[in-house]
């Protein structure tokens, strides 16, 4: 498919079904093995073996990954001035941001903040799936069902943010493959955000139509741009509710200009 007349950015035709709610699921069951969240599940794991298996894992994204995603992706990351010129900013820590269209954009989110490992929220039954291992490895913790276990949740990244690392967030909250327009935003990171006052960076994803050797294995599948825009601090200014709003606002509005759009069709609040 070529580019829109009015200018909108490439989409790619891949003949898949999207939910009708921006944020259900494509994958509603994953199987495998299920996890038990409870008052003694370690948001948090320390143990050795743990960080052992975490670190080799975090060496292999560094390596492998790192050498794979261009050749299989046909992967551009552009805007990493952004991030270079605000490194004082960073010291606190920061929270990226992106919209959620890929199995492995986590690991491309990795490439472009290099090597840097992030924590992230992530749906409960994805620690069900054949990725659960890696995704907990990675820096997955999971979202609790229940209301009581949200403290124990929001303890862990309470501790990571004293210790000053990154988080990564997919604010649409479900993996939409090769989707192109940027879905609503939850908001209760930016209130995390809000809460420890770092600066929020936004990425965004975007596709290209598959040229020169590319054409010969990759069949419909687009290859990916990942833009990096100018970071936003919260408004410590504002009351926190109005403050998270506008920052959710302002971020996925920059996420809409990065990847290219004119004319998003869906509303910037999820909730």
């Amino acid at each position: 498919m070529k580019n829109d007349p009015r200018g909108e950015p490439y989409v790619p035709n891949l003949n898949l079904k999207y939910p009708a709610n921006p944020d259900e699921h494509m994958i509603l069951k994953t199987g495998g093995i299920g996890i038990t969240i409870d008052e003694r599940y370690p948001f948090l794991d320390k143990s050795l073996g743990f960080r052992i298996k975490s670190a080799l894992l975090y060496l292999g994204i560094f390596t492998l990954v790192f050498f794979i995603c261009p050749i299989r992706f046909g992967l551009k990351i552009r805007g990493r001035a952004n991030l270079k010129k605000n490194r004082a900013l960073f010291r606190g820590g920061a929270m990226t941001v992106s919209n959620h269209v890929l199995r492995w954009d986590f690991l491309i989110i990795l490439q472009a903040v290099r090597f840097r490992r992030l924590y992230f929220p992530a749906w409960k039954e994805n620690f069900s799936g054949p990725d659960r291992g890696l995704i907990r490895l990675a820096g997955g913790i999971p979202v609790p069902a229940s209301i009581r276990l949200i403290r124990n949740f929001n303890s862990a990244f309470d501790e990571l943010h004293e210790r000053k690392k990154w988080f990564h967030v997919f604010p649409e909250s479900s993996n939409w493959s090769y989707y192109q327009p940027i879905r609503p935003f939850k908001k209760g990171m930016f209130s995390l955000a809000y809460k420890y006052n770092i600066p929020v960076i936004p990425m965004a994803f975007s596709y290209r139509p598959a040229r020169g050797l590319y054409r010969l294995f990759k069949k419909n599948k687009p290859l990916i741009t990942l833009d990096i825009g100018e970071p936003i601090l919260p408004d410590r200014g504002l009351p926190r509710r109005e403050a998270t709003a506008l920052l959710r606002e302002q971020c996925h509005k920059q996420i809409v200009r990065l990847a290219g759009i004119h004319d998003n069709p869906w509303p910037r609040e999820g909730d």
